[in-house]
């Protein structure tokens, strides 16, 4: 009792030394949030100094800016959250690659284009005969970034190709898949599509555009002043030649641009959605209704709910065997055993779970490549084995030395004894923890999306991309991981009562 009126002084003084960090915007200063993990020539990190970002879009922000007559402060933001964060006030303008799409424009303040790409298909040198369009693709594993609109170009010609769309939350691993064999070919804009070709040797992007968009910065849904005045200075740059000179600078200019801005000059900038072979996307105008679109995920959502209970269960079933297993070790095993034991439980509590799902499917993809489900389920495995083990290595020192040696005197052998006499007493200790951290690898499970296991947190993301809102979609998933979760914890409850009256 005496430490909790210091914890929560502490609490306070962290609380109040926080303010600063979440007060107000400063007068005379624009807020634009971009993600430099996208890298050039969108936003990235400048390599002579990490702390400043360099970019097309970070030129264009300045530019903005400056017309504005403001200063440009850069908010790190990751990509697919940039419209949440704009809208909630984390800064005023959102610009990373943003795509024109129909939801945006819906719930969004979106400006007028100011860039026009073009969606395209990247293969493996080697492979750059076999297709020359998506139709050509039937079949095949094709991957793409989340929440863009190749995205929304794959997976409307899914069916109707019976396309394998693999998901990803950048667009650097689809080309690293791609060139270790484990995507068929890569969607994205052209733009990408180059910077990765110059990246990595034996890359071929085809010249044939399967449709095209538009890059814009996004403004939140009552910001629309601010949205006319950044519009304003858009045209004035296009007219007086600075986007073609930012454009030139970092080698992304070409006759597309030049159509585009002569368009905007004469109030033409519908969004140019071609998509080859399909209809167009239904326009902000016409799109179905958000209750509509929800309803139609919630198979999609079932299914990932689905891949995340079985995943879970699997891996739970892998740590508790390998903790099981390492926890006897520690108890039983010689000093080289304990000590390796030791270091193993060491390294994989003290690393971060996502660093651990990166090193096991793409570090180690020279050696062995792994498919995604199996690399998720070896790294939620291993890494909760380490912590499984801790608590049943404390559970089985629990049980009193007497009952150990009175087994013994009476001829049993040590395996026997732990079988009949420590484990059974261990186990009822441990079931709490347990369950407790069945539940923590449920949610962790989320993780794996980087591995490009589409589970149920990944699919909510996407949905949440796709209508504008992340309350409806977040509370669904709240609502299943529950639905999930708390059956489990009654059985729990149930056996910790029914051992408890047999004790």
């Amino acid at each position: 009792m005496r430490v909790l009126p210091r914890l929560l002084a502490f609490v306070a003084l962290v609380a109040a030394l926080a303010l600063p960090l979440v007060a107000a915007p400063e007068n005379g200063v624009l807020r634009w949030g971009g993600d430099a993990e996208g890298g050039a020539p969108f936003v990235e990190s400048d390599p002579t100094d990490p702390s400043v970002v360099r970019g097309f879009d970070v030129e264009i922000a300045g530019e903005i800016a400056r017309r504005l007559g403001r200063r440009p402060r850069f908010v790190q933001v990751g990509y697919a959250a940039i419209d949440q964060s704009v809208e909630r006030g984390d800064f005023e303008i959102g610009l990373s690659g943003v795509e024109d799409t129909p939801a945006r424009r819906a719930s969004r303040a979106t400006t007028l284009p100011y860039f026009e790409f073009r969606e395209v298909l990247t293969q493996r040198l080697a492979d750059r005969r076999k297709a020359s369009r998506l139709d050509d693709l039937r079949g095949r594993r094709v991957g793409t970034l989340g929440g863009t609109l190749a995205y929304d170009i794959l997976m409307t010609r899914k069916d109707e190709l019976a396309l394998d769309v693999v998901s990803y939350d950048d667009d650097v691993h689809p080309y690293e898949d791609l060139l270790q064999g484990r995507l068929d070919a890569v969607l994205l804009d052209h733009v990408i599509a180059a910077r990765s070709q110059r990246r990595m040797s034996g890359l071929a992007t085809l010249e044939a555009a399967v449709a095209r968009g538009h890059y814009v910065a996004v403004l939140a849904s009552s910001d629309k002043a601010l949205r006319d005045e950044v519009d304003d200075a858009l045209r004035a740059m296009m007219a007086d030649g600075t986007l073609e000179r930012i454009f030139r600078e970092w080698d992304c200019w070409d006759d597309d641009q030049r159509i585009l801005y002569e368009r905007v000059a004469k109030g033409d900038v519908r969004p140019p959605f071609e998509i080859e072979g399909a209809p167009a996307p239904a326009t902000a105008t016409t799109q179905r209704p958000n209750k509509a679109r929800i309803l139609n995920y919630l198979p999609s959502l079932f299914r990932a709910a689905l891949i995340t209970i079985v995943l879970s269960c699997l891996a739970m079933a892998l740590a508790v065997a390998f903790g099981v297993a390492i926890a006897s070790g520690r108890i039983y095993g010689g000093a080289v055993t304990r000590a390796l034991l030791t270091l193993y439980v060491e390294v994989m509590r003290g690393t971060p779970l996502l660093l651990q799902l990166f090193v096991i499917y793409y570090g180690l993809s020279a050696v062995v490549k792994l498919p995604a489900f199996i690399a998720a389920l070896l790294g939620l495995g291993m890494n909760y084995a380490a912590f499984e083990s801790e608590i049943y290595r404390g559970a089985l020192e629990a049980i009193p030395r007497g009952q150990l040696e009175a087994a013994r005197t009476l001829g049993l052998t040590e395996g026997q004894v732990f079988r009949l006499v420590r484990a059974p007493q261990a186990l009822r200790l441990a079931l709490a923890p347990m369950t407790n951290d069945f539940v923590a690898l449920l949610k962790d499970s989320s993780l794996v999306s980087v591995i490009t296991v589409v589970e149920l947190t990944k699919q909510t993301s996407i949905l949440a991309s796709n209508v504008g809102s992340w309350l409806v979609p977040g509370l669904l998933c709240a609502a299943i991981y529950l639905a999930m979760s708390l059956p489990l914890s009654s059985l729990a409850r149930k056996l910790e009562d029914r051992w408890r009256v047999r004790a």
